[in-house]
């Protein structure tokens, strides 16, 4: 694509040069995609090797809408196979790592994506979201992204391994090295319409926030306690608002998130398996071919194909001789809004701040944290806040014996044993992460919130332009 990027800023140049006038809002904008969309005369593999060398004859609605805008469309990112995990690595394309440290990995399905914003290496993005995809790999990369609700951005022209499902829809999102620019993208692209007219007629819209924000704010969702170090990125937001004159109220989740009558985060989660699961995951695998399967999928795709006999003999195990009837209910398979005045809720992206490599073989269920707000169809936005720091974010008898604590199967897996997934020291640095959640069809406020939490914070807090490569020459010196 290289060769394409540098004809279309050489007729860029050409046009600017005899008109005076830029194309759009990207004009010369270097922008990246997430190998799902379809640009004409590439492929959209998706990591299948049985898709390979299928150029498209067509471009998606939002490749369109960039190339009108002006933008630079110069490369295409990898993605996980099938993009139904959070670990970036296919047979076809290779294992995406973390820019931060190869010991852990970028996150997915939009990882590539993640990957390449946090080295600098593109100017704006588009991924997608069905569970936690544009959230999941910022936060592990230490970039900024949106997941809008369904129907603010145009999907058609993408390729999916479930084409027509509609359980839960997947959302398209910018990600980007600031909220500046997630904002210029917005602009470009909320309410273009869809060949397919299934986008609602609402361009961007700006906002006033009122001088004083109301937030929510938990540290766990009591499905999987957050380590330290994330939750001490939700209170040092807390803390910094609150210096803002801003006020923050922390709520339960399971005790008063009932929108749409769901109790608990285990419920949402409940629901996403049972739809996603509803053939067994045989259409989603199904494009693999002589593809050996990546093992990120295994706890994924495994369970929904037992028969169900197995199912309950193994929830029964879980449940009898775990304790654990949280992680059994999986294997089975807007009142805090209105009740508190909030305008934003404010949690952790997930309970760990990034896995290593393999570390979604068997716990791919942390993504309940991003998908609650899937389920719920709200829009999401996600800002890096700190870095993990050893000397405060160790395990202690005090988070030990504290609320919040959920699943055993899980924390038992990431925080307890010989190798513990979780482990301030080897991730010393990594970045560190936070949900800012609103109402349905709130995109722009979500934006203007994660703005004032930017600026309440500081700048000089090591992401954006430029950070990426003074973190490697820091570590070269």
């Amino acid at each position: 694509m290289f060769d394409w990027a540098r004809e279309q800023a050489k007729d860029l140049d050409s046009e600017f040069a005899s008109t005076g006038k830029l194309r759009g809002p990207l004009h010369g904008v270097p922008a990246s995609f997430k190998d799902q969309f379809d640009i004409i005369g590439y492929d959209s593999t998706i990591g299948f090797t049985q898709w390979a060398d299928q150029p498209a004859t067509a471009n998606a609605d939002l490749v369109a809408q960039f190339l009108e805008a002006g933008a630079v469309l110069f490369v295409k990112t990898n993605v996980p196979q099938t993009m139904f995990a959070f670990e970036c690595s296919n047979p076809l394309w290779g294992r995406t790592t973390n820019p931060h440290s190869d010991k852990y990995t970028c996150g997915g399905s939009s990882g590539g994506e993640g990957a390449l914003l946090a080295m600098d290496g593109s100017a704006v993005g588009i991924g997608s979201d069905i569970g936690g995809s544009l959230r999941i790999p910022a936060a592990y990369c230490g970039i900024y992204s949106l997941k809008p609700s369904t129907g603010r951005i145009s999907f058609a022209g993408t390729r999916d391994p479930v084409e027509g499902f509609e359980g839960i829809k997947t959302v398209i999102g910018p990600m980007a090295r600031s909220i500046d620019d997630l904002q210029l993208v917005s602009r470009v692209i909320f309410g273009a319409q869809s060949n397919e007219q299934s986008i609602a007629p609402i361009p961007y819209r700006e906002v006033q926030l009122p001088a004083k924000l109301r937030f929510g704010y938990y540290t766990s969702d009591e499905y999987a306690k957050a380590a330290p170090a994330c939750q001490r990125a939700v209170l040092e937001t807390v803390e910094a608002l609150r210096k803002k004159g801003h006020d923050c109220i922390e709520f339960n989740v399971p005790g008063d998130l009932r929108m749409c009558s769901l109790n608990t985060v285990s419920e949402a989660f409940n629901i996403f398996v049972g739809l996603t699961a509803a053939d067994g995951y045989k259409q989603l695998i199904s494009h693999l071919g002589p593809d050996p399967k990546e093992t990120s999928l295994w706890l994924a795709t495994s369970g929904p194909k037992l028969p169900s006999f197995l199912r309950t003999l193994a929830a029964w195990g879980v449940e009898t001789f775990l304790g654990d009837k949280i992680f059994a209910n999986i294997i089975r398979a807007a009142r805090v809004w209105n009740q508190y005045g909030f305008d934003g809720i404010i949690a952790p992206v997930q309970a760990l701040p990034q896995l290593p490599h393999g570390g979604c073989d068997n716990f791919s269920a942390l993504a309940a944290a991003t998908i609650l707000y899937n389920v719920l169809d709200h829009p999401a936005g996600c800002l890096p806040l700190t870095h993990v720091d050893p000397s405060k974010d160790q395990i202690t008898p005090e988070w030990i014996a504290g609320a919040g604590h959920g699943s055993t199967y899980l924390e038992n897996g990431i925080y307890h044993g010989k190798t513990p997934l979780y482990d301030p020291v080897q991730s010393a640095g990594m970045p560190v992460g936070i949900q800012v959640v609103g109402k349905k069809w709130e995109e722009e406020k979500v934006l203007a919130m994660m703005h004032v939490i930017d600026s309440a914070l500081g700048k000089d807090r090591g992401f954006g332009p430029g950070s990426w490569g003074a973190e490697v020459k820091n570590v070269s010196l």
